[in-house]
This record gives structure tokens, sequence and C-alpha cells, in this order.
């Protein structure tokens, strides 16, 4: 019985198709510990002690932690090295690997051989090979920053982010992340913003530090940990969905008969499969020296989440698109689609990506951290009240940062953030806040409460001083600050460098009435709680604790003067704005050039994606709704004829004539659909000039007519038996994993 039964259970696995996921191993041939291969195919410091020298490191150690900039003896030398430790673990090509902004990253492999001058094969790997590649950029997005001819951009080594080698199953490659610019010097990428951003916010907040009076400061960081969340579906179903294939969400899809309303998905047991696709992805992540700390099922029925340990906020990026990578590679050789869209089924919850911010000083400092008693933490109040002004003064920014086509799905609905951006600081900062504006700081108790949770085994714990609140876009969460509003498929450089530039403004702002204030350098601690007063009254307008999904919080922002871009090209717009978007140039993030360019691009990337949606949405309607619809009528209609002959009572008749009606439906809202399409795509609608208008008509009217169609073909969906539908349905999709 015992056999049977082992053999029952072999068989079900092998049913599953469960792949079996292999550890790295250490000399005993016994399955490693995580610590012992964590970035084992990363040249980072610990891979450089052994192959520079003592000088060189630490000169390595002050770029990769500071930034600065590394000579061409010194590139020499390091590109020796990681040649070498790199072909030990059997790399035989590099590549440049950058973000240009199409959403995804680019690479071109150059082998690491070359010939001497006898005209022997040898292997090679230079420092100006190291520090700069030259890819052709004219099929990059530009923005029309250049023009197609000018084909000249150039990728330079980021020696702030450690090279890493990237394995397939037939070859090696040494990646070196780099930023992307053109043959002016202009960003090309989403790389290149963020490390301005950093470096401007470092010199700002150095400075409102030393005006407080700590003056051993020298320098800030800013650290991210971005929750990822997705969803996994069976391989095969997503092959037959053209629309999964091309645009990578739904364009059709009748509501279950369940979704998520029994709330049962979130923190439930992982299935089988995708628990070994997770354990899979953590190894490949942890070679690369991603910090993957958490994972588990999200909301919606196949949404997961995994979340790693905080990082300084480029590497933190450069990792995201690593994690989203190895997502997509490794959900397909365990038999999965990953779908990393924001919205990719109607009805259920999207996914975002919540980028938790934070900035730590040179002393090792969390600046967010209040501690026990906030309303004493000068240092936390300060910087506090300056994240609040870069917000209040910045906010249109900030929403057109996170702006998407997929973005607009989730936005506003009961799942995400609304589009209004507000901060939510918790009950006890709200009260310190509002205690300091009225002149009554020194009345306020923030220590922490303790709550009885009326579990046997569990006795107190410390409640935060903050709830969450997965209402608002911009959430304080204890010691730091959670931008919940991020799309899931965005890369986290761009909101970042934004959130950056943004803070920067607010704290130049309060520096220049520190100065103003200051003796000797520093400001008394009562003129510091005058000028963080004055903030805290002219940023109370974009501070609500309330319900963001709600109405009435609709309302209300609109009584604050608070923006409500619910959609992708109104919330551009703001980027043509030069008073609105100075303080990136302030902080040297853009130039006015940039700006333009950003804009032209996320406007033109907004209306190709929506174009993929509607001609696959047209091309399903008419090669496989229609046809298998008009079958399932003609049969209907057969069976009304005979009932009728054999005098036999039968609905057929009825279901033939509804069921007409609806096809007759679907034909009608899919004509007027192409002919919108025909008229939105003829002459030079998609001229770069014509951008912010050919956007909005998609949005306003395209798109409408759009969810007309699929409102069309979803009731259709209800009558053709299963069998007969000719694409997988949405419970075979989002239930369909064993």
């Amino acid at each position: 019985m015992e056999l049977s039964y082992m053999s029952d259970i072999s068989s079900f696995y092998s049913a599953l198709s469960i792949r079996k996921v292999f550890r790295p191993q250490n000399a005993d041939g016994k399955q490693s510990r995580i610590a012992d291969y964590f970035a084992s195919n990363v040249f980072d410091l610990r891979a450089m002690v052994k192959r520079l020298s003592a000088q060189d490191l630490e000169t390595m150690t002050k770029v990769m932690k500071y930034g600065g900039k590394i000579d061409a003896s010194l590139a020499e030398r390091v590109a020796s090295a990681a040649r070498e430790w790199a072909m030990e673990k059997g790399a035989t090509h590099y590549c440049h690997w950058f973000q240009p902004q199409t959403g995804a990253t680019a690479e071109k492999h150059d082998a690491f051989l070359w010939f001497d001058k006898q005209g022997n094969p040898i292997e090679r790997f230079t420092g100006p090979e190291l520090l700069q590649s030259e890819p052709d950029a004219s099929s990059f997005p530009s923005g029309g920053i250049r023009s197609t001819f000018e084909a000249r951009g150039y990728t330079g080594w980021d020696p702030s982010s450690p090279m890493f080698i990237m394995e397939t199953e037939n070859g090696k490659t040494l990646y070196i992340p780099s930023v992307f610019i053109s043959y002016h010097g202009e960003a090309l990428d989403f790389k290149t913003p963020l490390l301005r951003s950093n470096g401007s916010l470092s010199v700002e907040a150095t400075k409102t530090l030393h005006l407080i009076g700590e003056k051993k400061v020298t320098h800030v960081t800013t650290s991210v940990g971005p929750e990822q969340e997705f969803f996994i579906i069976d391989k095969k179903h997503a092959m037959k969905r053209l629309d999964l294939h091309l645009s990578g969400r739904t364009v059709f899809g009748r509501k279950p008969s369940k979704g998520q309303e029994l709330e049962d998905h979130y923190f439930g047991h992982i299935p089988s499969r995708v628990q070994s696709f997770f354990n899979e992805l953590e190894v490949e992540l942890y070679k690369l020296g991603v910090p993957v700390k958490t994972r588990h099922n999200e909301v919606a029925p196949g949404q997961f989440e995994i979340a790693p340990i905080y990082e300084g906020s480029n590497i933190a990026a450069d990792h995201n698109q690593l994690a989203l990578k190895c997502i997509k590679s490794v959900a397909l050789k365990n038999g999965f689609v990953a779908l990393l869209h924001e919205k990719p089924f109607a009805g259920v919850n999207g996914s975002g990506k919540h980028v938790n911010w934070s900035m730590s000083d040179s002393l090792g400092r969390n600046l967010l951290d209040p501690g026990a008693t906030p309303h004493e933490n000068l240092v936390f109040l300060t910087f506090l009240c300056g994240i609040l002004q870069g917000i209040n003064d910045n906010a249109d920014v900030l929403r057109a940062s996170i702006a998407s086509a997929g973005n607009d799905h989730r936005l506003g609905a009961n799942e995400a953030p609304p589009a209004i951006i507000s901060a939510f600081l918790g009950n006890t900062l709200d009260k310190i806040l509002n205690a300091i504006e009225s002149g009554s700081a020194d009345k306020v108790n923030a220590e922490k409460i303790m709550i009885d949770l009326g579990v046997s085994h569990v006795q107190e714990v410390a409640k935060d001083n903050t709830d969450r609140n997965r209402t608002s876009p911009f959430a304080f969460t204890g010691n730091k600050f959670e931008f919940r509003a991020v799309g899931s498929s965005a890369p986290i450089n761009y909101p970042t460098a934004i959130l950056n530039a943004a803070v920067h403004d607010g704290l130049t702002k309060i520096n220049k009435k520190l100065e103003e204030k200051a003796v000797n350098g520093v400001v008394s601690d009562n003129d510091l709680l005058l000028i963080l007063r004055e903030v805290i009254i002219q940023t109370k307008k974009i501070r609500f604790e309330g319900n963001g999904y709600s109405q009435e919080w609709r309302d209300e922002a609109a009584q604050r003067g608070l923006s409500n871009y619910s959609k992708t090209p109104d919330a551009l717009m703001v980027l043509a704005d030069k008073e609105k978007t100075k303080f990136l140039k302030n902080a040297g993030v853009f130039n006015t050039e940039d700006i333009l360019s950003r804009l032209a691009i996320q406007q033109e990337r907004y209306i190709k994606q929506c174009l993929i949606e509607v001609n696959c949405a047209i091309e399903m309607a008419q090669t496989l709704v229609l046809p298998v619809c008009i079958e399932f009528h003609s049969k209907l209609m057969k069976n009304a004829k005979l009932s009728s002959e054999i005098s036999c009572s039968s609905p057929s008749k009825k279901m033939a004539e509804r069921f007409g009606d609806d096809i007759s439906h679907v034909w009608s809202t899919l004509e007027a659909l192409k002919i919108q399409v025909e008229k939105i795509t003829s002459g030079d609608a998609l001229d770069h000039h014509h951008l912010e208008k050919t956007s909005k008509i998609i949005s306003e009217v395209l798109m409408l007519k759009l969810e007309d169609l699929r409102s069309a073909v979803d009731t259709v969906e209800a009558f053709v038996p299963n069998d007969l539908w000719p694409y997988p349905k949405y419970s075979d999709m989002i239930f369909g994993i064993e």
C-alpha cells in the first residue's frame, strides 16, 4: 500500500509538471546556505579584494558607496580583474547593460576574443572598453531630441552599481550597468536622472543637517525597497490569448462566477507549482545579489508579490529590473507566463509596485525614523517637513511620473490610490504637526501605544506611530514613505528621481529660511520650530488621513485645490508647464529639452500601447469571436427550425433571436471602433506635433469605444458553450494553477 501511495504521489507531481530546483551545493555535495552563494555572480567589493590592490580597493569602495569618477589607469586594472573573474566563472562575452526609455533594458554583447600582433587569438577586455561603448541610438526613443539619422549614442559604466554575470542554459555574459547618453550629452535613459537626483539631494540634505547643528554629516543617501506585484498564469492559456501575448492585458473577458470577493487568496497557501517557481526565482536572484526577502499570494486569484530588503536607490532600481527579467524567464521555465501589466484582468485587483523610500546620513541614521518621541526629534521633523513641502509644491509632476496606459486602469479604482497626490502621516504624527501649528508642541505625548491583541500566545506589541493606509498614494509607514501609486511594469528609476528632486526642492526652500535665522551657521531650536510651523501650515492641504477611495475625498480635494488627473494624457501635460517643472532643472536632473523630450516619449508610448490593445481587440473580434458566434447561431437556428417542424416546445428560437441581436451588436461596435482607428491613424495624427491632441482623442473617445466592444463581446461569451469559445476564459486563467 505504501509503494502504491508513493507511486500515486509521484504521478500526481509529474502531472503537475513541477520543475525540480537545483540549489547550489558546497564542497561536500550538500545544499549551500543562501549566505554562501548570495551575490556569487556579482563583481562586488568581496570579489575585488582578491584581484585589486588595497589602494585600488579603497578607491572603488568610495566610488561605489558615494559616487565619483574612475581614471583611465584604474579602469584598466578593474577591467582586467573583472575579465579574469568572469572568465573563471565561464563568461565569454560582456555587455553594457542600460535602461532606455522603453520600459525594458537593453544590451549589446561583445566577445572577449581579440588577436595579438602575431594574429593569435587571445581574450581581452580593456579600460576604454569598460568605460564606454557605442550602441546605435537611432531606434531608441528620443522625443525629438535628435533626428533619426543622428544614430550615435554612448553607454558609460556606472561604477556605483556592481558588474554581474547573467547565466543562460547556453552561456554566461558579464553585464556592466551603464548610463545611456546622446552624442551631445542628453540623457536617453532612466538611470542618469536618478544618479543626478541622488547627488543633488545629498548636497541639499547635508546642508540642512549642518544648519540644524549636525556638522559631522558628510553626505545623505536614499534607500528604496520596491514591492513587486504580478500575475502568473499557465503558459498554455497565455499562448492562446493574442491580447495577452501582444499587449499584456486581456481586452476581452467576462467576469467569472467567483473573483476575489471571498478574500481567500491573500496570504493564502502558495500552490506547489508556484512554490517551485519562487524557489528557482530566488536562487537566480540571490546569485545576482538581489536581496529578496518576502513572497506571498496577493489579493487577486493568480496574483503574487515579492519584496526585497532595502538598498541604495540606484542599485535597488537595477535590481528591480533584474527581478522583472528573472520573473519572466523563470516563469517560462516552469510552464507559466508572468504578467507584469498593471491590469491584465478586469474585475479583479491590478498590480502595483509600492516603492518604499527613505533617507539616511553618513552617520548611519535613518532620517525618517521618528524614534520614541518624534515631536522632540528635530532632525526627523525637519526632513518630514521638507518632504511635505516638496510633495505639496510638486504633486502634479509626481503624478505625471507614474502615468501610463496600464496605470490608468488602476488609479482611482478601489484597489489602488487615487490619481490625487496626498500624504498620509498617521494619527500620532498628524496630532504632533497640528500641535506645532497651534504652538503647543510641548503638550503632545507621542509615546508608543501598547495594544493587547487578546491572543493567548501573543502578549503585547508596540503599535507603530502610524497605521497603514492602503488608499494613500504617499503614506508614512513608521520610518519611510511608501509611494504606492507606481505601476507594476514601470522602472522605479524615474518616479524615484522625480521624488528625490521634489524633496530637494522642499529642503532648498527650508534651507533658505534656515540661513536667514542661522547664527554661526546653526539655527536655534526655537527658530527651527517656527520655520517648521510655517511649512506645516503651507502644506496642510496635501495631508489626508481618511479613505482615499471615497468620493468625499475627491470632492474635498477639489475644494483644497488639489489636482485630479485621472488619465495619462492630462497628467503628462504638466511636463509642458515650465513653472511646474523648474524644480527638476534646479536639481540638475533635467534641462528644458530633456523634459519636453520625455513628455513626447511618454505621449507616444501611451498612443502606441492603446493602439496595440485596440488592434488586438479588432483582430480577435473579427477572426475569433464573430466566426464562432455565427457558427453557434447557425446551430441555434437549425434547432429552432427542427423544433418547429416536429411541433416541439424549445427555447431555441428565442435564444437564436436574442443571440442574433447580441452578435449584431458586436459587429456594430466593432465597425465603430475600426472607423475611429482609421480617423486617428490617418494623416498626421501620429506626428510629433500632434501627440497631445491624438493622445486625448484616444483617451476620451477610442478607449471608450474599445470598452463598448468589450462589453458586447463579453455578453456573447456568456451564450457560447465553453468548448466552442475560441480563447481561454478568466476562470481558466486566474484559477487554472494547480
